[in-house]
């Protein structure tokens, strides 16, 4: 009932406000139907345009936002353009121009004055803000988190001292230096990485839009033409993205984004064009009188908004349910934290032995609950007593900013893993971790008794949309169902925690998993879902509660000094009450239920930001960043630490071929030892089949030095030219010998390595190999060796089915020898097949781990996939993602396969 009295209210105050305006504006333009003065109607004009510049948007209808004063002989009045709800604004020159800075700027606080908190927020895109100052600063350089570094522009305040500088007060969004404070305005992205990593979290947000809350993307220079494409194709979404756009230095040859009005500056003036819908002109030609854009907002403006977005909506700060002093807590006994407040009294939850798991359900503001609990338990517990694996599976990234980004290279010192927008076979690898942990707790705890825990730091997995990893009813889905039972049951006691949230109440998920957490001591219900046992909370608070068949819930009041846990008992579903002064549990009737008040969303952002720097600068010598995984993310060759350490003189060189999908994110790569068999197939339709090769050539490439291995290199298809000649073009300057071939080069160049291959030409069919059958033989020397790169392998069957006719060997033998007798004498096959059909028709009947071992799968069905290896259930295939065989060792990953930048985003 609270909430619906709340979005009641909501929309009474939304309808009062436009009312007033509409009542304001016909008062403006009221008039008799007779002629009206040239003087007469820029007055009227100028009344209707102060009715309106005051902003006040309903949902799903633009705001009505003022750009500057239009000029005429008869006088001036407001010049308005609609914005947000899918209306953008492109400016012809960037922001370097003062009056397109000033204009942006106070267009920006306009719209953010004019939205509830948290409705709103900023992310700039300023590339020239690396090679410019915004006002009153001075350019400084400042290293970046990645191999390149960026410049900045300080501010004229600490001009004295650029290394210190900080970087939300350069550039353009210099004046606006509280805001970034504050978490409304994103940290500006100058640098190439940067203005990726932005344009990411800008698409995520247009896929999964939260309700009332918009993007302002301001970008206030030109970008690169991949990354304006990027922006204009969010827009074409209209209001559903809820990305609104405000461009300046737009590229003349690239089309503006949808529904866009276009502001183009003279000397002094500036002409409007028509705004989608609601022309100024009957002809297209805009307004018909220049305009005289409006400059920057003063200093104490901004300061005024800040001070009023930061003001929490319910009463609730984020500081206030922090320790004093960070660090100080002791995790002998178990975890707590303060979570909100219940009136002005402080309300704690713990993690420990009587409630050693929580549940939190609802979606309203799950996001911000979660990033609160988490930050309030590493201000109190160092990072040597308190670990985290942080998963979010819904799509949100609300822990994104807890690793380190291109924008911001702090981390939270307690995160051990970092994953958003997971796969499935992720967050189950996530659990694996968690299992092997528990199994060796569990076994010290047996050799050593209880003093073996002692020292070990406790460790809290959050899984937020953990229904996600049950989902299905595959092999993957029952062993994420085992290893979450296992450890509800076990991880307590081994100071291991779960805090697992999602949108459904327990009754929706597998019955093992619904009665294990129907167990659970603590259950925080959010507004958003329907609930049998809990009343649905008002926004912004939550319900603690036992979920059914839970003995026993517990709150904690923090006490002076100490903090002192009080057990409440508990009956089905009731709401956890506090205590009175004497520790006793309080009894209320249902309608006066304790609701627990939570921290305003929005003013969360800044201060968690702030606390998290904090943290960060504050970590022990040598802390290592979390290992990070996101599942929209791409990854190349280039930017791989491991293939950055290959050196020349290794007995056995590796092919990379991409990342595993695991916690620490391990290189996903084959041996090229001399066993029989070691090759590499990649396998699939996709182009990405040849960035791959692409990838494994280069990696193998960096283990030899100049002449020490030779390369052919057959592009025999069309898409796979581009990775090809690059490919070609990398070997050669790195000194490498590279010999070009086509169809006939390259059935020429099978016939010589086979006969290279002693007892591999006899004119009978290939035999068995020498030595071990699947195991691993020794060695070739790394010097001599030869690679056959085929870009494309089945566009030369025809030619090599054809028979020789002195021999009567046809090409397919010879690859086929060169398949089970190349690796011991140096040489290897890596080709690219696009499709399983023609590499099993290639191959015939050499289909044995001694004729082709390593395989790459792209978008090939499992199912025709397990059929061809004799090994059912392998995979499912999807976009982005490869499976790797390696048939010697009975290996199979899930991979996130190489690409090259032109490729990005190809299945």
């Amino acid at each position: 009932m609270g909430r619906l009295a709340s979005v009641y209210g909501q929309a009474v105050a939304a309808h009062r406000a436009g009312r007033a305006h509409l009542d304001a504006a016909r008062r403006a333009v009221d008039t008799a139907d007779q002629p009206i003065a040239p003087a007469d109607l820029v007055a009227r004009l100028a009344r209707l345009g102060d009715a309106l510049a005051t902003p006040t948007p309903l949902p799903g209808t633009p705001a009505c936002v003022r750009i500057g004063s239009a000029s005429t002989p008869d006088g001036d009045f407001p010049a308005l353009v609609p914005l947000g709800a899918g209306h953008h604004l492109v400016l012809d020159p960037d922001a370097r121009d003062p009056r397109v800075a000033g204009l942006l700027r106070a267009v920006l606080l306009r719209l953010l004055a004019a939205t509830p908190p948290g409705g709103v927020r900023v992310a700039v895109l300023d590339p020239a803000g690396r090679d410019h100052a915004g006002p009153g600063s001075a350019s400084r350089d400042r290293p970046g988190p990645g191999p390149a570094s960026r410049d900045h522009a300080g501010s004229g305040v600490d001009a004295h001292d650029p290394a210190g500088a900080d970087p939300g007060r350069t550039g353009f969004a210099g004046p606006l230096g509280p805001l970034i404070d504050l978490g409304v305005l994103m940290p500006p992205a100058t640098g190439a990485a940067e203005v990726d990593a932005l344009l990411d979290t800008v698409q995520r947000h247009a896929r999964a839009v939260e309700p009332a809350r918009e993007l302002l993307v301001v970008l206030a220079a030109s970008v690169a033409g991949s990354a304006v494409a990027r922006l204009a194709a969010l827009t074409e979404r209209g209001p559903a993205a809820a990305v609104c756009v405000l461009a300046a230095g737009w590229p003349a040859a690239e089309p503006p984004p949808a529904r866009t009005t276009r502001v183009r500056l003279a000397e002094r003036y500036a002409h409007v064009g028509d705004p989608p819908g609601v022309p100024f002109s009957a002809d297209g030609s805009g307004l018909a009188a220049p305009v005289l854009l409006d400059g920057d907002p003063p200093a104490a403006e901004v300061a005024a908004l800040a001070e009023r977005l930061s003001a929490p909506g319910n009463g609730v700060e984020v500081a206030a349910l922090l320790p004093e002093r960070r660090w100080t807590g002791s995790a002998a006994g178990g975890l707590r934290t303060v979570i909100g407040r219940v009136g002005p009294e402080p309300v704690a939850a713990a993690l420990d032995r009587a409630t050693p798991h929580w549940l939190v359900d609802g979606s309203a503001g799950r996001a911000s609950f979660l990033l609160t609990m988490v930050h309030g338990l590493a201000a109190r517990y160092a990072p040597a007593d308190l670990r985290f694996h942080l998963l979010d599976a819904t799509g949100r990234a609300g822990f994104a900013d807890l690793a380190p980004t291109a924008a911001d290279p702090s981390w939270l010192p307690h995160a051990r893993s970092v994953g958003i927008e997971p796969d499935r076979e992720y967050g189950v690898a996530v659990l694996r971790d968690l299992r092997r942990e528990l199994r060796r707790r569990v076994a010290a705890r047996k050799r050593h008794g209880v003093a073996a825990a002692a020292d070990q730091p406790r460790i809290v997995a959050v899984v937020d949309g953990f229904e996600a990893l049950l989902a299905g009813g595959d092999t993957l889905a029952r062993e994420a169902t085992d290893l979450l039972v296992e450890l509800v049951r076990a991880g307590g006691l081994a100071g291991m925690h779960l805090v697992l949230a999602g949108p459904n109440p327990p009754g929706a998920l597998p019955g093992r998993v619904a009665a294990a957490l129907g167990r659970f001591a603590l259950r925080v219900a959010l507004p958003g879902e329907p609930r049998d046992a809990v009343a649905d909370p008002p926004a912004g608070s939550a319900l603690l509660s036992a979920p059914p068949h839970a003995t026993r819930a517990v709150a904690h009041r923090p006490a002076t000094g100490a903090d002192a846990a009080v057990r409440l008992p508990n009956a089905h579903g009731a709401v956890v009450r506090l205590p009175d002064a004497d520790g006793a549990a309080v009894r209320l009737p249902d309608e006066q239920a304790a609701v627990v008040r939570l921290p305003d969303a929005q003013a969360t952002a800044g201060e968690l930001a702030r606390l998290r720097r904090e943290l960060w600068q504050a970590r022990p010598t040598g802390s290592r960043p979390p290992s990070f995984f996101a599942g929209h993310a791409t990854v190349r060759v280039e930017e791989d630490a491991t293939v950055a350490g290959l050196r020349p003189g290794g007995r056995r060189p590796l092919a990379l071929v991409g990342r595993t999908v695991d916690v620490d994110g391990t290189s996903a790569l084959f041996i090229m030892d001399a066993a029989p068999g070691r090759h590499l197939a990649v396998v699939g339709a996709s182009a990405t089949g040849a960035a791959v090769l692409r990838a494994a050539t280069l990696s193998l490439a960096r283990q030899h030095a100049p002449g020490d291995a030779r390369f052919l290199l057959a592009p025999l298809t069309g898409p796979a030219d581009s990775a090809a000649e690059d490919t070609a073009t990398t070997l050669a300057a790195a000194g490498h010998p590279v010999v070009r071939l086509d169809t006939a080069g390259l059935r020429a160049h099978l016939a010589a390595l086979a006969a290279a291959c002693p007892g591999a030409t006899s004119g009978s069919p290939v035999g068995p190999a020498d030595g071990s059958a699947g195991g691993v033989a020794a060695s070739a020397p790394t010097a001599g060796r030869t690679y056959l790169l085929v870009f494309g392998v089945d566009a030369a069957h025809e030619v090599l089915a054809r028979a020789d006719p002195e021999t009567g060997r046809t090409g397919h033998d010879d690859l086929r020898a060169l398949l089970r007798h190349g690796p011991g004498h140096g040489a290897h096959l890596l080709g690219w097949w696009r499709g399983l059909g023609p590499l099993a028709r290639d191959l015939g009947d050499a289909r044995e781990p001694e004729d082709l071992a390593c395989l790459v799968a792209l978008d090939v069905p499992g199912d025709e996939l397990g059929a061809y290896l004799g090994v059912p259930d392998l995979w499912s295939p999807r976009p982005g993602r490869g499976l790797l065989v390696d048939r010697h060792d009975q290996r199979t990953r899930l991979i996130v396969p190489f690409t090259r930048r032109e490729s990005d985003g190809e299945g």
